[in-house]
């Protein structure tokens, strides 16, 4: 759901935004990346760039 509001807001979804919406701390890192993986796995979400480095990873629904 976060992507897709990110996505009609022209923007797209990072680790960061994802553990902003969620009240995350910044040690709460390497879960956001976890669920993020698994959003992947499932086909929720896409790469912008795939080619991009992991900390400048962009993410839209599937359907973008």
């Amino acid at each position: 759901m976060h992507a897709c509001l990110k996505q009609v807001t022209g923007d797209s979804m990072t680790n960061a935004s994802l553990r902003e919406r969620f009240g995350v701390p910044d040690t709460g890192k390497s879960g956001i990346s976890r669920l993020i993986q698994r959003c992947l796995e499932d086909n929720l979400i896409k790469p912008v760039d795939p080619n991009a480095a992991p900390k400048y990873m962009r993410y839209i629904p599937f359907w973008a």
